[in-house]
């Protein structure tokens, strides 16, 4: 290892040492007095949270055969695991499991007739949780199974991938970059059954989603489009994103988790250098404020909204990476400390933006889809990564469940260090409401430690 760069990357992480703090709505009460909320409205027939409106945070219901239906029981699951982890009496009070496998009832009839597409991925989510719980539950099992086997129908050898929408026309194979997210239930689907050939199935997609979804500076492509008669690239566009060229900060942060994922199940570096090429991507190129944008090319004016849910998609992205990186022989404790930090700086920025004690969901200004103008609202998913970010600070013995860090990770670097001139700062990125003082800026510092990082990473293997 070159004694330059660690002394670098230690100089660094020292001289810039900085308090950093976690936001203290992380384990609020709040946070189960209103998810039991909304667990305890009674839907008939079932429907399930989706998104809020703009204007009161309240609650939008769609019916189980959706693609978001899985989050809010998995949420109900987070919660479960939240009473284990830091059993408070209100947490206490309340049949956490016992919601969970009521609110995913509804789902199991998707196990035979859905019209998700390859979001059997994500509707598999709260039938996983339930086997970390009861392994042996031959419901959940048959669903995890069932979903499994569905995309893997959805695979194309030629093409090497799982199709994602489904399109009139035949040939035309599209391909989201929000399919490696749905790649887990086939490595849970194959634990179960010693069925390999869903493994393989989940390595070649995410092997094509790597030479074709990224771009040489570590960006994303959020729709790719193939020729399933040739498997060759007919397009590389986006649908949520701003422009073909730009990148859409969600699928950015389905991709850091994605490959992150995909290296914990199989221990190919590969994967652990996309997610580290991704997420050097999404950090270096925060605006000023460290707000995360709907889109990190979308023009500043209008202003763009920000993403709540891309923000907290992208910290347990990160999270996942850090443990990666500790994996590795030697393991990589600067890189892993680097992306902890990082994770916690963006929570901080975001939960001081979107929390809304008054909202059913826990954050707003989440950006479901902007060209759609459905902008500016609570989002299901956005509030099970911030509720499951927590549980994983305090498993990983990160924090303490009275959201104090243990001092087990290092000082944060300040946002002293410049940041390249090629990023564009900005005030505030959602157009409504400003972040205050207290959510310090993560652009700067992280720009100047990630090139170190990235190339520590690489020396280290």
């Amino acid at each position: 290892m070159s004694r330059t760069i660690l002394g670098l990357l230690l100089t660094i992480s020292t001289t810039l040492a900085a308090e950093l703090v976690l936001p203290s709505e992380l384990f609020s009460p709040q946070v189960a007095q209103k998810v039991l909320a909304t667990a305890n409205t009674v839907q008939n027939p079932a429907k399930y949270p989706q998104w809020t409106d703009r204007d009161k945070g309240t609650w939008q219901f769609f019916s189980p055969d959706t693609w978001t239906s899985g989050f809010f029981p998995t949420t109900l699951y987070a919660l479960n695991e939240r009473l284990s982890i830091c059993p408070t009496d209100e947490l206490k009070a309340t049949d956490w499991l016992g919601l969970a496998q009521t609110w995913s009832s509804a789902e199991v009839p998707l196990e035979t007739k859905t019209t998700t597409g390859h979001d059997v991925g994500f509707l598999s989510f709260p039938f996983i949780e339930e086997l970390k719980v009861h392994s042996n539950n031959q419901t959940a099992q048959t669903a995890v199974n069932s979903f499994a086997n569905e995309l893997a129908a959805r695979f194309d050898p030629i093409v090497g991938c799982t199709r994602s929408w489904d399109t009139t026309d035949p040939t035309d194979f599209t391909v989201i970059i929000d399919n490696m997210m749905n790649l887990e239930v086939l490595f849970q689907s194959a634990n179960l059954t010693g069925n390999h050939t869903l493994i393989d199935i989940a390595t070649s997609h995410a092997d094509k989603t790597l030479v074709n979804h990224l771009r040489p500076d570590g960006s994303s492509y959020h729709v790719v489009e193939y020729n399933s008669t040739t498997g060759k690239v007919i397009k590389q566009r986006t649908a949520q994103g701003y422009a073909d060229n730009s990148t859409w900060s969600r699928g950015q942060a389905w991709g850091i988790f994605g490959f992150a994922n995909m290296f914990k199940h199989t221990q190919n570096l590969t994967y652990l250098e996309t997610s580290r090429h991704m997420a050097q991507y999404f950090l270096t190129n925060l605006p000023g404020d460290g707000i995360v944008p709907w889109d990190f090319n979308a023009p500043l004016d209008p202003p763009r909204p920000a993403d709540s849910s891309a923000a907290m998609i992208a910290a347990n992205g990160l999270l996942l990476l850090s443990q990666g990186e500790l994996s590795l022989s030697p393991a990589n404790k600067s890189g892993s400390d680097f992306y902890i930090d990082s994770a916690i700086q963006i929570i901080a920025n975001m939960t001081t933006l979107a929390w809304r004690p008054e909202w059913q969901s826990l954050l707003a200004n989440g950006t479901v889809n902007n060209p759609a103008l459905n902008n500016l609202t609570g989002i299901v998913y956005g509030d099970y990564y911030f509720v499951k970010n927590a549980n994983d600070l305090v498993s990983l013995g990160i924090a303490t469940c009275n959201g104090s860090l243990t001092g087990s990770t290092p000082s944060s670097p300040s946002a002293s260090v410049s940041g390249s001139g090629s990023i564009p700062s900005a005030s505030s990125t959602d157009g409504v409401r400003t972040s205050s003082g207290a959510a310090r800026s993560v652009q700067g510092r992280i720009s100047g430690l990630a090139v170190a990082v990235a190339v520590l990473g690489g020396l280290v293997l």
